[in-house]
């Protein structure tokens, strides 16, 4: 298996920065909030999965990428399900696994090439971290305050 030439790893090492700034971004979001996933494990997480996108595509070329995509977004769902509590209260740790998901996809478009598709993607899922901040409360079943 021949090693990828010099343009074709640069090109791989701009998307690894891209899934970086943008994992930063929405970890950004949730660590000024004080959420349970801040900046570390959202930007590990989207450049885990940018770096399994790429070698999948690169490591392996003429071999079926849609394999590993799979395998990423299962893999991204026990990391998802270990953020989630269920409490008296309720359950928590919800959009702290959506937000996980997304950007695990975030990471994957920035590894196939697909920047606007990961940029449009990751700041459309910090506004919605940022400014969508409704909760039903089942017993009144009126909205209250987020609580993420």
């Amino acid at each position: 298996m021949p090693t990828p030439d010099l343009q074709v790893q640069l090109e791989a090492v701009v998307r690894l920065a891209l899934a970086g700034v943008l994992g930063a971004l929405l970890g950004y979001e949730r660590e000024a909030h004080g959420r349970p996933a801040g900046l570390r494990t959202y930007i590990l997480v989207s450049l885990g999965a940018c770096l399994f996108t790429l070698v999948s595509i690169l490591g392996f070329p003429g071999s079926e990428e849609s394999r590993v995509a799979a395998q990423i977004v299962t893999g991204i769902g026990f990391i998802g399900a270990g953020t989630i509590i269920q409490a008296q209260a309720g359950v928590r740790g919800v959009t702290t696994a959506a937000g996980i998901w997304a950007i695990a996809a975030v990471g994957m478009a920035a590894g196939t090439g697909l920047y606007l598709l990961a940029i449009v993607t990751a700041l459309g899922a910090f506004l919605v971290l940022q400014f969508v901040r409704v909760k039903v409360d089942r017993s009144r079943s009126g909205p209250t305050t987020d609580e993420g």
